[in-house]
Order: C-alpha cells, then sequence, then structure tokens
C-alpha cells in the first residue's frame, strides 16, 4: 500500500520556500510559452512572437482571478460570506479549474481584441499549448497531497495525510494522465487536420469535460458541498456537463463563422 507523504516544500530560504505545487505552475507556463513559439513557426498561431508574454500575462490574471472568485462564490459562499476577510487568502487554498477556464477565456478575448487577432485562434493556441501543463498542475495536486480520491480497496490505494487511515484513488494521477497527456495528444492531432479556427478550443471543453467527469466518480467530493441529484453527481460533474454542451455550442459557432488556416 502507497502512502503520500512528500513534503510540499521543495526549498526553504529564510522566510522564502519555494513549493512543487508552484513549480508546478511554473513548469506549465514555461512549456506553454515553448509550444505556443512553436506553434508560430510552423505557421499555425499568426501572431509575433514578443507578443506570448503578454498572452500567458493575460491568461495568468484571468486563470487566478476566476478559479478564486468561482470557489468563493459557486463552491463555498457558505463559508466567505461569514469570514468576508479572507476572500483574497488564496494562500489558504480555494481555487476552482472551471473559474479559471472562464478566466483565461476572458484574458484571451481581451488579448485577441487589443491585438487585432481572431478569438478562435487564440483559443486553438491556448488549447493546443496549454493543455499539457494540466498534467504538471496535477502531479502538483499529488505532490501536495490533496484533491484525492474515494476510499477504494485496489491494490493501486494510497493513503493520504487527509483522507483517513483508507487507501484511496490517486484521482489528481488519473485526472494528469486524462486531461493533460491523452487531451494534448487528441488536440494535436486535430491541429494537425483542422481547415479553420476553434475546432481545438471546441475539442478541449468536449475532452476534458468528458475526462473530468469520469474522473469525479473516483474523485472524493467537496466536502462542503457533497453531491446533487440524489448523492450521485458532484458540482464538478455539472460543470463539466455545462464544459460539454459549451464546447458543442462552440463547434456550431465556428463552422459558421469558418475562420480559415491558410
Amino acid at each position: 500500500m502507497l502512502t503520500c507523504n512528500f513534503d510540499p516544500v521543495l526549498l526553504s530560504l529564510g522566510p522564502i520556500q519555494v513549493r512543487w505545487y508552484g513549480l508546478m505552475y511554473v513548469v506549465g507556463f514555461i512549456l506553454a510559452g515553448y509550444l505556443m513559439k512553436r506553434s508560430i513557426r510552423r505557421g499555425f498561431f499568426k501572431i509575433a512572437e514578443d507578443k506570448i508574454d503578454s498572452l500567458i500575462t493575460h491568461g495568468l490574471i484571468g486563470m487566478f482571478l476566476g478559479a478564486r472568485l468561482f470557489y468563493v462564490f459557486i463552491y463555498n459562499w457558505d463559508y466567505y460570506s461569514q469570514n468576508l476577510s479572507e476572500l483574497l487568502a488564496v494562500w489558504q487554498g480555494g481555487l476552482s479549474f472551471h473559474g479559471a477556464l472562464v478566466g483565461i477565456i476572458v484574458g484571451a478575448y481581451i488579448f485577441a481584441r487589443k491585438n487585432k487577432i481572431s478569438f478562435m485562434q487564440v483559443t486553438d493556441a491556448i488549447a493546443l499549448c496549454g493543455t499539457p501543463g494540466l498534467f504538471f498542475g496535477r502531479m502538483g495536486n499529488l505532490l501536495n497531497c490533496e484533491l484525492y480520491g474515494r476510499v477504494t480497496d485496489s491494490p493501486l490505494g494510497v493513503i493520504f495525510p487527509g483522507g483517513g487511515p483508507f487507501p484511496r484513488h490517486a484521482s489528481q494521477f488519473y485526472e494528469g494522465i486524462l486531461e493533460g497527456l491523452v487531451l494534448s495528444l487528441i488536440i494535436y492531432l486535430v491541429s494537425k487536420r483542422a481547415t479553420i479556427y476553434g475546432y481545438c478550443g471546441a475539442v478541449f471543453l468536449i475532452g476534458y469535460g468528458f475526462f473530468r467527469f469520469i474522473v469525479e466518480y473516483f474523485r472524493e467530493a467537496d466536502v462542503q458541498l457533497g453531491y446533487f441529484f440524489a448523492g450521485t453527481t458532484t458540482m464538478g460533474q455539472i460543470l463539466c456537463l455545462l464544459m460539454i454542451l459549451g464546447g458543442l455550442g462552440y463547434m456550431l459557432f465556428i463552422r459558421k463563422l469558418a475562420d480559415p488556416i491558410v
């Protein structure tokens, strides 16, 4: 039986700490920047390379604002409504992926408008180049021993410090493989065959929603929310269904606009 006993702190320099979780995010964004430059050089993303840092900055700001706002108002408003002084206390934890995604989309839209470039082209570049970073983000969750799965009798079960004495699914690892590596490969193959912009972004919404919906059956539900619809559905699954519907709607939208990849 495995035990999750990683030290979340990689390095301490006096009062300054370098944590594995933060490092995984840094790796993800560095990788995204590198892949975006490669997509520019192969002619997929038609923008000057010196604009990449600006796009990543827009994405970072949108990601953290969206992730925090969703967590506060959708996942845990009962608590924060009574503790308003902690609204911005992100160091205590509390971020939502679905909120981060909404924030990134808003940041991408603002970036596209400012630089007079197709929004669909920007979303495709983010989907193609940003999805591999999801693997590192989930590995950060695993190293933090957080967002663990439900109790299991599988020999691959892991005992997490905050999850009691029983082995649980390493749902962070499942998500990293499916949402990070497998989905990245699917989007890459789509990008090689697509003739109009927007398909990579749509496939990301549908693919992430599908994979996350499945993994939610192995992941422990948020304790403050529990389950919905007769105790069978998590908030994550509800949001994933909305993602899938949004992806299908986006696919219809891009087919009407038909922004060609030339």
